[in-house]
């Protein structure tokens, strides 16, 4: 994992996508291994209030690190196309464009999640009145981190734009334990959640602060200046913006489902919608460590041979559907009984219908997010963030009414329900985006 020459023109053969989507599932997938060990015990020692609280914190830090303007995606795609067309000496100037503007963004972030909590606490969500005052310090704590979490993306968006997964990697498989880890460490000293959240900050700190060696290391002359020009952030804008309404759209689409359950219903119910679906939105480990590799591969490849990247697509869509339709159908069939060992039999018969569906949906929507991918890096992000801004009124519609219909269960039916309907358009875009053969040229 030694950063190499700085600015080399990746090499896009199948076998080092294929070692870089090994090593982004080794990263995100030894971190579920400690989730599914921790999830329980922070369940029975924090309570389902206490717990619903800590993943709305989870869901708000998640919400707000994406609120770059769609640079951290931006920064990828151009940096890849440059570095494809053999122009290394660009990528300084639109890299540290990228990172001066997010961390402007990323600190406007937190003091907007700041001046809202009280709000959130006390209005937004049903918080129990005994536990509204730590809920606010958890928003401002996360505030605090808010910009780290931000530029964090931007720094890892010029890693994987140089195929430097490895690297990568290297920062989120200790990132992602921790995040599960940490709250275990600190429980037997104290519950308070504004502790358990700050100790979850201080690790964001370091991530970036890793991120940034590494990326000073591939690219030596990131931080030779300060200045920002321009025509540089003119240009990731031009990319970005369509990306930052997917950004601002999508997390929403994603953390919708929690926040109405937390309003509607109760925060409890949150704990018993949100246990299964923060495990099983993680199966996306799969798809999601293929699409990062793929990402920059299209971008570089439409550059040159859109044969070639119609050719990247259909293998990763086919591998991908080989992996995650069995694993659905599998996780659904199994879900009960799986609860049952894992948590207890109670919590199963609130959670296991809310599961089986889920699963069903996790598959399909694995199959989007590689159409998705394919269509952004083809130059169309309008296209995905038009898609998402049509879904959100319809599905907050629809998911208002299977909640009031079926509670928990409801809201699994719903979201089910979106992810398909997104996979089928955005699979037509990129056929309509990109029509005609794959290139003859095998993948080496």
């Amino acid at each position: 994992m030694q950063p190499g020459p700085p600015s080399e023109r990746p090499v896009l053969r199948g076998l080092t996508l294929a070692r870089n989507s090994l090593w982004n599932l080794i990263g995100q997938g030894a971190p579920l291994l400690v989730a599914v060990f921790a999830l329980p015990i922070l369940i029975h020692h924090l309570g389902a209030d206490r717990f619903g609280i800590l993943t709305l914190g989870w869901a708000v830090v998640g919400y707000f690190g994406l609120f770059d303007l769609g640079l951290g995606r931006a920064v990828t795609k151009l940096v890849a196309q440059e570095l494809g067309a053999q122009r290394p000496e660009r990528v300084p100037d639109l890299a540290r464009a990228a990172l001066l503007a997010m961390l402007a963004l990323g600190a406007l972030a937190g003091a907007l999640m700041a001046l809202l909590a009280p709000s959130l606490a006390r209005h937004v969500f049903r918080i129990p009145p005994e536990l509204q005052g730590e809920t606010i310090t958890v928003f401002r704590v996360l505030a605090v981190a808010t910009p780290f979490v931000v530029t964090t993306s931007g720094l890892r968006g010029l890693l994987e734009a140089h195929q430097r997964f490895g690297l990568v990697n290297a920062i989120r498989l200790p990132v992602g334990i921790f995040t599960f880890a940490a709250p275990l460490a600190v429980l037997p000293f104290t519950s308070s959640l504004p502790v358990l959240v700050g100790v979850l900050a201080v690790g964001r700190v370091i991530a970036w602060s890793a991120h940034l060696v590494l990326c000073k290391l591939v690219v030596p002359s990131l931080l030779s200046s300060m200045s920002l020009r321009g025509a540089n952030l003119r240009e990731l804008l031009r990319f970005g913006s369509w990306m930052a309404v997917s950004n601002f759209v999508g997390p929403l689409l994603l953390y919708v489902d929690r926040f109405l359950i937390a309003a509607v219903l109760s925060t409890a119910a949150v704990a018993y919608y949100t246990t299964p679906h923060q495990v099983l939105i993680r199966c996306l480990i799969v798809p999601s460590s293929i699409v990062a590799v793929m990402f920059p591969a299209f971008s570089q490849s439409f550059a040159s041979d859109p044969g070639r990247a119609r050719l990247l697509f259909g293998r990763a869509l086919k591998i991908v559907a080989l992996v995650m339709v069995p694993m659905g159908i599998l996780l659904a069939l199994a879900a009960r009984p799986l609860l049952t060992i894992w948590i207890d039999p109670e919590f199963a018969e609130r959670s296991a219908f809310v599961a089986e569906v889920l699963a069903l949906g996790v598959a399909i929507n694995s199959l989007g997010l590689v159409a998705q991918s394919f269509v952004q890096a083809a130059g169309r992000p309008d296209l995905s963030a038009k898609l998402h801004m049509v879904e959100l009124p319809l599905y907050v519609g629809y998911l208002w009414f299977f909640l009031g219909q079926r509670g928990i269960d409801g809201a699994a039916i719903a979201w089910t329900l979106r992810v398909s309907l997104s996979t089928l358009a955005l699979l037509a875009f990129a056929r309509y985006i990109c029509p005609g053969p794959a290139s003859s040229d095998e993948v080496p």
